[in-house]
């Protein structure tokens, strides 16, 4: 089959691109910007386009199937040229249930937690000798790409993502995933550009729910009332089962998941991947992995990469990067850092990057999510307003918002790199938080000045 991707530098495209790659696909496409890793990962597999910008000359009546990727608009040239010629096209969403609609479909949706609930999952199948195609949205330790199809695997393991699909079909993505087996890990609103209100981001969920194929399963949080509602609210031939926190406890700086008298060591940390394991459990019993088997499996999970993940350390510092960005997932990993490393300063940094956290009138959701920090910083830059043609913030309605005494706001990165030199690198903890890249911060180099 011959595959043109619009919009190919993105996540979730480029790792969809290369698994159709690997399958003897013919592939091309196209971006306006492509950006590390995806560039060189393109460039490996031999399908990073000749130029970048949109060429409607690639768009040709013997393509198979056009892929359309989130970040390409409604008048994009490739994209008016296939409607015109009456190309199939696709969004990634759509395509992946196409070549999973025969499959036992686990989809892991929730506002925070998927990647790693997700990760868990394929980590204990694979540990364990069990096939199956997948998508994640996280780079993980033993796996070639984020996307995998097979004709063998009897399953299809998802992440499901709640944002809309493309600038054709305004659906959240997870809708279109119909689940034999469906994760909700927790509701805390975002996205306002698109759900204005949370009512109308909870709806979504609800939806999600009600897509899960008869008889099959909802495994949900049940510390999250937002959560409960829904399952309550689900049909009656739906399977449900809860969970919360696995029992758990530290003994000189390392966790251990207590099961039936015996202790399992584990690399990763805090009360939310406790919460997220316990779910990734559970959907394993339910395609016959034991819970000894998936708990000796998570002896050697090392979390999905940007979640949490470790830059650098020493004997009384470290340093961790977490894709942590929406309050509930800030407060989330203040919280997992401060409890694991209880006898340590916390210097918290987080970017305000996404769409939702740059706008006035979602700011206030941030009230006090940063408390548990000792020191906490703020980092914006007046392009990223610019780009997503919001109004301007002041420092002064960022320190209103977050409620944190001595909160640091910066609009200059250097400086705020700076600042955070000056601070003695002695019995401390520093967490960098940020869906972007702190405008192109090396977190390698960075860790390196301070140790």
């Amino acid at each position: 089959m011959r595959v043109h991707f619009i919009a190919i530098g993105g996540s979730a495209m480029h790792n969809l691109a290369i698994a159709l790659r690997l399958k003897g696909y013919e592939v091309s496409g196209s971006d306006d910007e492509i950006f590390s890793p995806a560039k060189e990962r393109l460039e490996k597999y031999g399908i990073l386009p000749k130029e970048i910008g949109w060429d409607e000359r690639k768009i040709t009546r013997d393509l198979d199937a056009i892929i359309l990727g989130m970040h390409a608009k409604e008048d994009n040239p490739e994209l008016l040229r296939a409607k015109e010629l009456g190309l199939k096209i696709y969004s990634y969403p759509e395509f992946l249930y196409e070549m999973s609609k025969e499959k036992i479909r686990i989809v892991v949706g929730g506002s925070h937690g998927k990647t790693t609930t997700t990760a868990m999952i394929l980590h204990a199948m694979q540990t364990n000798n069990v096939e199956t195609d997948y998508m994640v949205g996280a780079l993980l330790e033993g796996f070639e790409v984020m996307v995998k199809f097979s004709k063998e695997a009897k399953y299809m393991v998802l992440e499901g993502d709640e944002y809309l699909t493309s600038t054709l079909d305004k659906r959240p993505k997870f809708h279109l995933y119909k689940p034999n087996i469906a994760i909700i890990t927790g509701i805390a609103w975002d996205h306002i550009n698109v759900f204005p209100t949370f009512e109308n981001y909870c709806e979504q969920f609800q939806i999600f729910v009600d897509k899960i194929e008869k008889n099959g399963t909802l495994i949900y949080c049940k510390e999250d009332k937002e959560v409960c509602k829904i399952a309550d609210n689900s049909r009656k031939d739906i399977r449900k089962l809860p969970y919360s926190t696995l029992s758990y406890k530290i003994e000189n700086g390392n966790t251990y998941i207590l099961h039936k008298e015996k202790k399992y060591s584990i690399g990763v940390f805090g009360k939310h991947n406790l919460m997220n394991m316990n779910a990734a459990m559970i959907v394993c019993q339910e395609i016959g992995i034991s819970n000894e088997s998936f708990l000796s499996s998570m002896q050697s999970f090392k979390g999905a990469s940007n979640r949490l993940q470790l830059i650098k350390k020493n004997d009384t510092v470290s340093i961790f990067k977490d894709f942590a960005h929406s309050p509930s997932k800030l407060k989330a990993t203040i919280e997992a850092v401060k409890d694991w490393f209880e006898n340590r300063k916390l210097l918290a940094c987080m970017e305000l990057h996404t769409f939702s956290s740059l706008s006035k009138e979602f700011l206030q959701q941030y009230k006090q999510s940063m408390n548990k920090a000792d020191v906490a910083m703020v980092y914006y830059n007046h392009h990223a307003l610019e780009l997503k043609r919001l109004p301007n913030l002041n420092k002064e309605e960022i320190y209103k918002a977050f409620d944190k005494k001595d909160l640091k706001v910066y609009t200059d990165k250097n400086k705020m790199i700076e600042d955070i030199k000056q601070i003695e690198m002695k019995n401390i903890c520093v967490l960098m938080m940020s869906s972007g890249n702190f405008d192109g911060l090396d977190f390698e180099n960075f860790a390196n000045s301070l140790i």
